[in-house]
């Protein structure tokens, strides 16, 4: 693919294998990195799986959680009232 950036090969070669296997872009994409992530796995003698197991854990409750992001959440539609109203 001559002239295009590296990037734009990458989408075309997507679209394209999504076409050819009459499925979706997504699937290609998560296909391709479970398929990389296994290589890595056995060539490097690694467990991604184990390595970020718990990654999603939090100290905080998931109330306390809410609560910040609805707080933040407001604080910024606050400010943008102010900022409508001058």
């Amino acid at each position: 693919m001559g002239g295009i950036n590296p990037e734009e090969a990458i989408i075309i070669e997507i679209d394209l294998l999504a076409q050819k296997l009459n499925t979706f872009k997504r699937s290609v994409t998560e296909n391709a990195i479970r398929e990389y992530s296994q290589k890595v796995e056995e060539n490097h003698k690694i467990e991604i799986f184990e390595d970020t197991f718990g990654a999603w854990q939090r100290s905080e409750t998931p109330a306390k959680t809410v609560k910040q992001v609805r707080d933040i959440f407001r604080k910024s539609m606050e400010r943008n009232k102010q900022r409508s109203r001058l």
